[in-house]
């Protein structure tokens, strides 16, 4: 049995799916889980990861994990690293034996960041301390960032960014899930940490000409103002991650703008472009 946490979001919804296809027994965690909302044959246990007590049933008989640990858990736990470290504690009591851990490319290219490296880390080294084989993946930036944009698309057909010519190679979080499955159901990984990048440096202005192709009509760019960004991104953002998230699409470092070979490397196959996603997705923002 396979554990997926964060079994609703952009990389675990996927990722249900690839196990169950695969006829992998799977438990898919969510704090309001239903069974709508799992393949036919998946367990559905709602549960948050802020109450590891409450996670008990999930672990029920599992022997593998995907944790996830979402921006939203972070803001209301009051001492994350500590309910990770029980979290894994718990499973490692009831047989999970092997952990893959969703982190962020931030740790490494931004260790002095309280949010996106010093937290990570605390993840990171909880998951290595916890006596069960372990895979780390680290991606930077995802293609799926741009469903922000899909309110003003759909109405205005604009897209407003800043550092409209700045280029990252984001991932498609379909090649995440795709990844988790293999480090899930595959030996070979254990003690592993591979950084997930797309195939591509894509810079926002080329990212809505993307959308637009993918519709079939022209998208407007508007590129903003650090300034106007920083103020929009405070509305649901604390101020320390606003101003790492600004730096890194700003003036992101060499790390940051490298681009791995893990994808390809793990797949067999090259990342896929953010063409590829935009396409997949057009719906979202006709």
């Amino acid at each position: 049995m396979i554990v997926v946490t964060g079994a609703t979001g952009n990389v675990g919804r996927t990722l249900v799916r690839l196990l169950a296809q695969a006829g992998e027994p799977v438990t898919a965690v969510s704090r309001k889980i239903t069974t709508a909302d799992v393949p036919q044959g998946v367990r559905a246990v709602p549960a948050d990861l802020t109450d590891p007590a409450g996670l008990l049933p999930a672990l029920t008989g599992a022997d593998a994990m995907f944790l996830l640990i979402s921006g939203d858990f972070v803001a209301v736990a009051d001492d994350p690293a500590g309910i990770i470290g029980t979290t894994l504690r718990n499973a490692k009591a009831g047989g999970i034996r092997r952990v893959v851990l969703l982190s962020s490319q931030g740790v490494a290219t931004r260790p002095e960041s309280p949010s996106h490296g010093q937290m990570g880390q605390s993840f990171e080294d909880a998951v290595q301390r916890s006596g069960m084989d372990w895979t780390i993946l680290r991606p930077g930036g995802f293609h799926s960032n741009a469903y922000a944009w899909a309110e003003p698309v759909r109405t205005r057909r604009t897209v407003a960014a800043p550092f409209g010519d700045v280029g990252l190679p984001t991932v498609d979080p379909d090649d995440l899930a795709e990844v988790a499955a293999v480090t899930l159901r595959e030996n070979g990984h254990t003690g592993r940490t591979y950084e997930l990048t797309g195939p591509a440096l894509t810079t926002p202005r080329q990212r809505a000409a993307a959308i637009g192709d993918a519709l079939g009509e022209p998208i407007r760019f508007i590129e903003q103002t650090r300034e106007e960004a920083r103020a929009q991104m405070l509305q649901f953002m604390p101020e320390p991650i606003a101003d790492t998230t600004l730096a890194i699409i700003g003036t992101p470092t060499a790390a940051e703008q490298r681009i791995s070979p893990d994808v390809e490397h793990l797949l067999g196959r090259a990342a896929h472009p953010f063409t590829h996603w935009a396409h997949r997705n057009a719906p979202a923002f006709r």
